[in-house]
């Protein structure tokens, strides 16, 4: 089920009453809690299993397993013990996910390098990509790790689990919740927030502004470019890029802004995912705005066990300042790789997360990784000279990357970069952004919105947070009836989000 369809418009509104029905009526707290718990986990599982039922049985088992997992290990006798137990349940996810998700690519992969047919034994497997696996997979790993570590308790609700793992509003897409976060709310009872309601339905309004109006606007003119990209020109491809790049942000940060503004519904709130990445200052900042869960996921699980940034130096290393360097490189290849190798079994997606690895890379060893950590022109309302470059030179370098990540092949994105970098070609054809043209227009009319906006609300936690009710109300009213004209006058075909297939 899609939040920008039909159905999705009838099955929220139906979710919500019977859940706050179930939180106000006159029965016991503990009782209450259950069932509101429970009547989360059905609502999840019909908005999950609306794609396809039989992906139900592998959320479960990835539930039940990891909710098992934790109890064993809260019960070891001994640290080797709940140990054990933890690598067993990584093993088992993680099988899972390689299974459905990796272990073809790594079949073809085999049977091109030695010149074999898959049909000799080594046969590929006709299996769905489960929406969302990715998703949920890293959500039910945090938590036994989280245990292990004891930075949460195991929890003997089942139900409560379940609903924590399925919750459905961030389940297919994220933001990958911890359980030190998103658990402990199904655990205790919640009350209905009327400014909570509020704010989470103005989030939800953006959210949907920057998926339907902006992003889908963007896919119809750069899924033409693609298709064609061997014939157009470099002004074209160029321009197709920087749209993709607005595209995939309105796309996957309206979903984030979606899924956060529903928790909010429920009374529950969600971590934030996205913080305006694109008004970074380098490229260590835009890591730090760009999908928060991830790359906190891999900060936290991967990159500081490995020893991050300050690895410890064996006593007998007699270069210490050079072996640090060295695993401090190592450790920054490796979660950027992981990382691109996250969103699907492709060479495109590990040549993003190598090509961010390298850009990365000169920061981490010169310290300067850390050098932007507050929002550009705190206290102004226009940047300086010095950072609106710094902001066009490293939305430049992300533009890049994206056209990386965009291609569906090695072959197609080194023709598609011969095309783009074929200045000859840029001919005097800018005929893109003249009035005539009906599709670029408005576009660029769409996106200036977005940019202002969130320029504007910056230091706020989504675009359309208010801070003061009453402070220009009417105003503020007849600009989200603005954008709800927006958001219908595009309507029409249900454009599924980009991060679904990861």
């Amino acid at each position: 089920m899609l939040f920008n369809s039909i159905e999705f418009a009838f099955f929220l509104p139906l979710v919500f009453l019977i859940y706050w029905a179930i939180g106000y009526a006159h029965i016991n707290e503990t009782l209450k809690l259950r069932l509101q718990n429970a009547f989360v986990l059905v609502a999840s599982y019909i908005f999950y299993g609306w794609w396809d039922w039989r992906f139900l049985l592998l959320i479960a088992f990835t539930s039940f397993c990891s909710w098992a997992s934790g109890l064993l290990i809260g019960q070891a006798t001994s640290q080797t013990k709940a140990k054990a137990w933890m690598v067993a349940n990584i093993i088992l996810n993680l099988g899972i996910l390689f299974t459905f998700k990796y272990y073809n690519f790594f079949v073809e992969e085999f049977c091109q390098l030695f010149h074999l047919s898959p049909s000799r034994g080594l046969g590929g497997l006709s299996l769905i990509l489960p929406v969302g696996i990715s998703f949920y997979t890293f959500q039910a790993l945090s938590y036994s790790i989280d245990v292990y570590r004891r930075k949460i308790e195991p929890t003997k609700d089942v139900i409560a689990f379940f609903a924590f793992i399925a919750f459905f509003p961030q389940l297919v897409a994220g933001p990958i919740e911890r359980a030190t976060n998103l658990l402990p709310q199904f655990l205790q009872n919640r009350k209905f927030s009327y400014d909570q309601a509020t704010d989470g339905m103005r989030q939800i309004l953006w959210g949907l502004f920057k998926k339907i109006v902006v992003a889908d606007n963007c896919a119809t003119y750069v899924d033409q470019v693609w298709a064609t990209y061997d014939t157009q020109t470099g002004s074209t491809l160029l321009l197709a890029a920087v749209l993709f790049t607005f595209q995939i942000y309105g796309d996957f940060s309206g979903y984030s802004d979606i899924a956060i503004g529903t928790a909010k519904l429920f009374g529950v709130k969600l971590m934030r995912n996205f913080n305006n990445p694109y008004f970074s200052r380098d490229i260590a900042e835009f890591w730090r705005r760009w999908h928060i869960s991830l790359t906190t996921w891999f900060r936290d699980y991967v990159y500081i066990p490995l020893g991050g940034s300050r690895p410890e130096v064996p006593a007998h290393i007699q270069h210490p300042d050079r072996y640090k360097k060295l695993i401090i490189i190592r450790n920054t290849f490796v979660i950027f790789l992981l990382s691109g190798f996250w969103h699907g079994a492709n060479w495109t997606f590990i040549a993003w997360g190598a090509y961010h690895a390298l850009l990365f890379l000169p920061l981490i060893l010169l310290g300067a990784n850390r050098k932007y950590t507050n929002q550009v022109a705190e206290g102004r309302f226009l940047p300086t000279w010095k950072e609106s470059l710094q902001i066009l030179c490293t939305f430049l370098l992300v533009v890049l990357g994206w056209i990386i990540f965009r291609a569906p092949h090695m072959p197609t994105l080194l023709h598609y970069l011969e095309g783009m970098l074929q200045f000859g070609t840029l001919r005097a054809s800018y005929r893109f952004f003249l009035p005539d043209d009906n599709l670029i227009w408005p576009i660029n009319f769409y996106i200036l919105i977005m940019i202002i906006i969130e320029w504007i609300q910056r230091n706020k936690q989504h675009g359309l947070e208010v801070t003061d009710a009453h402070k220009y109300k009417w105003l503020r009213v007849v600009f989200y009836y603005i954008l709800i004209l927006f958001i219908i006058s595009n309507a029409g075909t249900e454009h599924t989000f980009i991060y679904f297939q990861f």
